[in-house]
């Protein structure tokens, strides 16, 4: 009791709820606008969070972070055109809902069900902390080392029909991570005599190039448009009071968005698929999804929506970002040298308390901005695609040179800008990138630690969770393996 306490006195501060607040309406409207998205608005706060408090700085993050996905789907419904990637699946029945004159009823479901998702998860996160708070200081070096190893591996596995390609750049990420001085007895690394190389290749450098930059490129070359979205007017409370004849569908969807969001590199793609497969199995109308069935819109929202808070459990309590988004906040705590791990469900839990109030009030703060909002949010989705290109570009390179003072800086990030075109326009995966930087310098560091009290191969999996973790890399590649045999018995068989 006295830890919720301290957390509500900690998170009850004017500044860290003007920075929620901020956040939690910016991220809904960042997420209308096709083409941003959270990753590139992340991308572009994260310098600016580097002198706030901790607190401040990753309650903003947060609230992007958690509500960019409810104004993802108002142009998936409206003009089939997803606001982020993972609202991809909206479309498939918020869009003909529109098309049949229903896009107010679509937008309601769509919102409810996020709400719904968006609370379940965090309800689950704190039934789940005294379980972490035991849990997390079990795991020593070699556990957090099998843990970042078996992120890297699934972040890889999860790129179907492009494992080659995503372990490439996984490793590419890696190699980026070892430029520089070494962690423990600072001697230089491939800098090749290169004094600019000397201090490494910042992580928000490759962040703002890959993500923000190269999106700011792909919208300035791409043909002026400005969509225009049909008008929907009404309340949004007859969604949820829909949403309830529908709440074993809001339920497992949920349930999934947890699981999957718990798990490194698997997020949100998974859980909807795993939702929308279920939905419509169980359906008494199958034959609808993909036609405006209400329930395939609550299965891939409530999956979606659940998959922010689950991702931050590996994040706070082992220091592991499950994708990118989590990956650029554990820079924020870095910075401030608030280390995620099991050493702070220990010594700074009122902190981790103050996170999760934190994810409760941003799903009230945009519910209560939607309710009020009205049809803004159908103007917002018309901006055009140069004007929000141009704007990209000049605050990412704001954002880069604000960083080090540092020319060299932003030409890297326009290096990498011009990359991370190079991998969209070839439909190759930027997140192994930057998951390969993150987990390979926490690979590096608690390997080194380990190797210490290691003297045979086995010793490295005495114990019993570093056992379990290395039972689970090599039952991951073995489904793998037998997937991959299947599918070429498939192909031979005539």
């Amino acid at each position: 009791m006295e830890t919720i306490l301290a957390s509500a006195l900690m998170l009850m501060r004017w500044d860290v709820l003007a920075a929620l607040l901020v956040g939690s309406v910016g991220g809904v409207i960042i997420g209308a606008i096709p083409g941003v998205g959270p990753a590139v608005a992340i991308a572009i706060l994260l310098p600016a969070t580097f002198s706030m408090e901790p607190l401040v700085g990753l309650t903003l993050l947060l609230g992007i972070y958690g509500s960019s996905m409810y104004g993802g789907a108002l142009p998936a419904i409206l003009i089939n055109t997803p606001g982020t990637a993972v609202n991809a699946l909206t479309t498939y029945d918020g869009h003909p809902m529109t098309l049949r004159g229903e896009a107010r009823r679509a937008v309601a479901l769509a919102y409810s069900a996020s709400f719904f998702g968006g609370i379940f998860a965090i309800l689950c996160l704190i039934l789940l902390s005294p379980v972490l708070a035991l849990v997390a200081p079990m795991f020593g070096s070699r556990e957090i080392f099998l843990a970042a190893l078996l992120g890297i591996v699934l972040v890889i596995l999860a790129h179907r029909g492009q494992i080659f390609a995503a372990g490439m750049l996984a490793c590419f990420g890696i190699f980026l991570g070892t430029i520089g001085l070494e962690p423990v007895k600072y001697t230089r690394r491939f800098t090749f005599e290169q004094s600019w190389l000397a201090s490494g290749v910042d992580l928000i450098v490759v962040v703002l190039g890959l993500f923000a930059l190269s999106q700011a490129f792909i919208l300035l070359t791409e043909r002026e448009s400005a969509p225009k979205p049909q008008r929907f007017s009404g309340s949004l409370f007859g969604g949820m009071k829909e949403l309830m004849g529908h709440k074993r569908v809001a339920s497992v969807s949920a349930s999934f968005g947890v699981l999957m969001g718990m798990i490194p590199g698997v997020g949100e793609f998974t859980a909807q698929f795993l939702s929308y497969s279920y939905a419509q199995r169980t359906s008494k109308t199958p034959e609808m999804f993909g036609k405006g069935a209400p329930e395939g819109l609550i299965a891939a929202e409530a999956s979606n929506n659940a998959v922010p808070p689950a991702a931050m459990i590996p994040l706070l309590a082992l220091g592991i970002p499950g994708e990118a988004l989590t990956a650029m906040m554990l820079s924020v705590f870095y910075v401030h040298n608030v280390i995620p791990g099991p050493q702070l469900f220990q010594q700074n839990m009122d902190f981790v308390g103050a996170l999760y109030l934190a994810l409760l009030l941003l799903n009230l703060f945009v519910l209560a901005f939607l309710i009020v909002s009205g049809g803004m949010l159908t103007r917002i989705i018309r901006i055009p695609t140069r004007f929000l290109g141009m704007l990209i570009l000049t605050l990412s390179f704001v954002g880069v040179y604000s960083l080090r003072n540092s020319i060299t800086d932003c030409a890297m990030a326009a290096g990498f800008g011009v990359l991370g075109v190079v991998l969209k326009r070839l439909g190759l995966p930027v997140v192994p990138i930057i998951l390969g930087m993150v987990l390979g310098g926490i690979m590096e560091v608690k390997l080194r630690s380990a190797m210490a009290r290691v003297k045979t191969p086995l010793d490295f999996i005495d114990r019993p969770i570093a056992a379990i973790l290395f039972a689970l890399i090599l039952f991951v590649i073995a489904l793998h393996v037998r997937a991959l045999i299947r599918e070429r018995r498939a192909e031979r068989t005539p």
